[in-house]
């Protein structure tokens, strides 16, 4: 009995040692589960730390995008795979490929014929309220085109004689002799059928307009002469009116003032409608042939080409659309043809500038009107009105050859037009104004 005490003692302490490791451990355990969550209770009353968040994101986004690529890399479709970064050519495609490449010039603005007012206005944002329609620029039109209804080639009779206009052959070859008794050919003088045309670049058919038919004189070429030594074109541009010009090859530089087919009845009326046409397709709109049937005409003679020019006012079958006549040192005959036109159509003007030359047959003109009770102004100081009647004398130093860029002014027919179109009430436009 003495000796079972002690055992039970230690016993007793040894369930003791064992239950005080037991509740440390407890302890240790609430400890490390309590510590975390008072933390946690102290930090919901505080503001988030922004590096502490971030650093978490950044941890579990790694982890995440570990995971995710090592399972993709296990399948083998990856992001790249699966949305591959453009290439360079997918953007920007070389020329020889079906996508079409563009150029600056394709998003020009086009020109709109008869679709757009004078001043329409579009709005522009950020930059000014209202910017008004301006009309798309574009270069003066001068070319050469070959028409039937030109005065040349001709086979028909000459009115003067009634005998026919070819009437010399040689062999197969068949030419005309002049008045002068020399021999022109056919083929070398009178088989040039081209017109010169001229559009300038300011040239508006939405508004009103004329064309001016410019006859050249004897020893003349369109190239040679009419455009480049008489500046014709360049004083329809210079005007600055809404003119056209058509100047016709007549005899090939030579000494000869035949009309052709404009001594014909209806021949400058088949030549004005076969030239509309041919406008129509120059200024890009088919449709605006009408518009240039309609127009109203001013005439120009200059020396030998008074001969087309009275025959046309005579038999051309449109008389009444031809609202001026301008006759260059020009009178060399047909008195009786422009007096009956001055007479009968006192809308349109007359303007005769002459040298020594031709002063007696103007003289006699003047005489002629004066007869029929028609007023003669002897300068162009005065404004030119309709029913105007116009004779200059130029003076001493002013040459027949270089009369159409220097006459009374230098570049008359500039001069004319410029007076023209400064007068409104002219009625040279009419007919343009109501048919487009």
């Amino acid at each position: 009995m003495a000796g079972a005490a002690p055992k039970l003692r230690a016993d007793d302490r040894a369930d003791r040692t064992m239950s005080g490791r037991h509740d440390r451990a407890l302890r240790a355990a609430l400890i490390s589960v309590m510590v975390p969550l008072s933390l946690t209770l102290v930090q919901c009353g505080k503001a988030p730390d922004p590096a502490a968040n971030s650093q978490a994101n950044v941890q579990v986004v790694a982890k995440t995008n570990s995971q995710s690529s090592n399972a993709r890399l296990a399948s083998g479709d990856t992001f790249e795979d699966r949305f591959p970064a453009p290439q360079f050519r997918e953007r920007f495609p070389s020329a020889s490929e079906s996508f079409l490449q563009r150029q600056m010039s394709d998003f020009s603005p086009k020109r709109a014929v008869q679709s757009q007012p004078e001043q329409a206005s579009y709005k522009v944002a950020s930059l000014e309220p209202q910017v008004p329609y301006k009309r798309p620029a574009r270069e003066d039109l001068t070319t050469l085109v070959s028409m039937k209804s030109s005065a040349f080639p001709y086979f028909g009779n000459n009115p003067a004689s009634d005998a026919p206009f070819l009437n010399i052959s040689k062999g197969d070859r068949r030419g005309h002799r002049s008045y002068s008794g020399r021999v022109y050919w056919q083929d070398e003088t009178y088989s040039d059928s081209r017109v010169l045309v001229h559009v300038p670049e300011h040239f508006d058919l939405r508004k009103p307009g004329v064309i001016v038919v410019f006859f050249h004189g004897n020893g003349a070429t369109l190239e040679r002469d009419v455009r480049d030594r008489q500046m014709v074109p360049k004083q329809v541009t210079d005007s600055g009116a809404n003119a056209i010009l058509l100047a016709p090859q007549m005899a090939v530089d030579a000494a000869d003032s035949s009309a052709g087919k404009f001594w014909q009845p209806g021949g400058f009326k088949r030549f004005m409608a076969e030239s509309a046409d041919h406008l129509a397709r120059l200024t890009g709109d088919p449709n605006s042939a009408r518009a240039f049937a309609n127009m109203p005409i001013v005439i120009v003679g200059y020396s030998g080409g008074f001969l087309p020019t009275a025959w046309s006012l005579e038999v051309g079958g449109i008389s009444d659309r031809v609202r001026g006549v301008v006759l260059l040192d020009a009178v060399y005959g047909e008195m009786d043809k422009f007096a009956s036109w001055i007479e009968s159509h006192r809308s349109g003007f007359f303007v005769s500038a002459y040298t020594r030359h031709t002063a007696r047959r103007d003289r006699e003109l003047m005489s002629m009107l004066r007869q029929k009770g028609i007023s003669v102004a002897e300068d162009m100081d005065g404004p030119l009105r309709p029913g105007s009647v116009v004779f200059v004398e130029t003076g001493e130093g002013i040459t027949h050859r270089d009369y159409v860029t220097r006459a009374w002014t230098r570049d008359p027919l500039k001069d004319v037009l410029v007076k023209m179109a400064a007068t409104p009430s002219l009625a040279l436009t009419r007919v343009a104004s109501t048919n487009p």
